[in-house]
């Protein structure tokens, strides 16, 4: 749990509470807060199994699951190639057009190109192309007479590359694997205009409406298309899908991305999902262990 990346705080949380719930279920835990030294960390400890809740980078992108591998300990989630495809945005996307799992269109360019004028008619979205939480994400809209000038900053940590993607009006809904097995769907009402990070993780962010509100063959088809986009990717254990759908206009219905590490917080979406499914949290964390491995 914990690293170096944006979502660093969200991750120590979400680990707090897996290790929490580990040691009332009386396995032996060792919390490991990740350093550049992490390879030599798991070799002091001798773990019979990781539970990676990293979120964002090395956790999340294939990076930690390659040392995992090396090292030939048991882990979580997804493994190599799935997390690198799934946190590289444009490439989940490839995979997931090949699948028939529809998105929204988008180029992919430089920071400086998508700051210098509208590559798109606005609304749409600029996001960075490997990173969650929705940091670094903004939404343009026909008031802005130009895109976001943040992205000429010096410090801009989000990467050289960005998405600009055509803005999906409508709802927020979300959907997880557990395993082989699809769980619900949540709509997602955040308090403001966008579910961006204070929506997912303060406390009154946003509201979350299980199960969501919409027509039974939309509701059948988020759950058939998470399902298709986490096998697309090739993924393992628990994953989350989420999706747009305009459902005052055109009907559309696409998929945004898929989390490999989803968050396992007080406030995240899976444990909800499983909840409501009759899976108690402590039932969950237990089964991302039991369901560890290697060449995943």
């Amino acid at each position: 749990m914990g690293g170096w990346s944006a979502e660093r705080e969200i991750s120590l949380r979400s680990g707090k509470a897996c290790a929490d719930a580990l040691a009332r279920a009386g396995y032996r835990v060792t919390p490991i807060d990740v350093t550049p030294d992490i390879a030599a960390a798991l070799t002091a400890a001798k773990p019979d199994v990781a539970l990676n809740v990293l979120h964002g980078r090395p956790g999340e992108d294939g990076t930690l699951q390659g040392i995992l591998e090396i090292l030939g300990i048991p882990y979580s989630h997804s493994g190599v190639l799935a997390s690198s495809l799934a946190m590289q945005k444009d490439f989940a996307k490839v995979m997931f057009r090949a699948a028939g799992v529809p998105v929204a269109e988008d180029r992919v360019v430089s920071r400086f190109e998508a700051a210098k004028g509208h590559l798109m008619p606005p609304p749409y979205v600029v996001k960075p192309i490997a990173e969650g939480s929705s940091v670094g994400v903004f939404i343009v809209t026909e008031a802005h007479a130009h895109p976001p000038q943040e992205l000429y900053r010096g410090d801009w940590p989000f990467g050289e590359r960005v998405m600009v993607e055509r803005y999906i009006a409508g709802k927020e809904l979300t959907c997880a694997v557990l395993g082989d097995r699809v769980l619900d769907v949540i709509e997602i009402v955040p308090a403001t205009r966008f579910y961006d990070y204070e929506a997912k993780y303060a406390a009154g962010g946003s509201r979350h409406v299980l199960p969501a509100q919409i027509l039974p063959n939309v509701y059948q088809e988020v759950r058939r298309l998470t399902l298709a986009a986490h096998n697309a990717l090739g993924c393992r254990g628990v994953s989350r899908a989420d999706f747009r759908y305009d459902d005052r206009g055109t009907g559309e219905l696409v998929c945004l991305e898929v989390n490999t590490q989803p968050g396992m917080t007080e406030t995240s979406l899976v444990p909800e999902l499983a909840a409501y499914a009759g899976i108690t949290f402590d039932e969950l964390v237990r089964w991302m262990v039991e369901d560890a491995s290697t060449n995943r």
